[in-house]
């Protein structure tokens, strides 16, 4: 799972925050693309009845063995994401093991783990879980600037990820992009 750009563009005084005005390279997600739910977590994996977490490795680091390359090195930020298998003896594991053990098989695909250790338990949930990306698809009311503002606003969710019908692009937007604290 590579990272994904913002639907608007950055402010090139802030780039905390978009203008509006929309990213040139995610033209398509308002004729193409449905939105769904950004939850607020962490990236997994399962593939092939593993788990996986996201791991970046940052600029001049090594690769760890048996890591699956995401994307090719960011040349601006640097970020460069990888899958690296995770394990069960390993104390920074135990959460995505607790959500994992939730259930017998898991479909192969990308996940986001939540629950009460993980960033603040924004999602609010009880125990930690693996919640499959794009799941929870959203009716937004308008797609402008404003429209999109004023649903994030007024949504207790962490943000908007847009996938291409019929194809792999995503894009997103969040609460923080425009400034609003959730």
């Amino acid at each position: 799972m590579k990272k994904i750009s913002t639907l608007f563009k950055k402010d090139p005084n802030d780039l905390s925050r978009v203008i509006n005005e929309i990213n040139p390279e995610n033209e398509w997600a308002f004729t193409l693309g449905w939105p769904t739910r950004k939850f607020d977590g962490t990236a997994c994996m399962v593939l092939n009845r593993e788990l996986y977490k996201r791991y970046d490795v940052k600029k001049g680091k090594d690769v760890p063995i048996g890591a699956i390359p995401c994307q090719e090195p960011d040349p601006i930020t640097g970020h460069y994401p990888h899958w690296i298998k995770c394990d069960r003896n390993k104390p920074e594991d135990k959460y995505h093991f607790e959500a994992f053990d939730i259930a017998s098989t898991w479909a192969d695909g990308t996940y986001e783990l939540c629950g009460p250790k993980i960033n603040g338990n924004h999602e609010h949930l009880k125990r930690h879980e693996l919640i499959l990306h794009g799941c929870d698809i959203l009716h937004l009311p308008n797609l402008s600037y404003e429209g999109i503002m004023d649903f994030l606003t007024t949504n207790d969710i962490e943000g908007i990820v847009f996938h291409e019908m019929g194809g792999d692009r995503m894009c997103k937007i969040r609460k923080s992009d425009f400034g609003i604290k959730r």
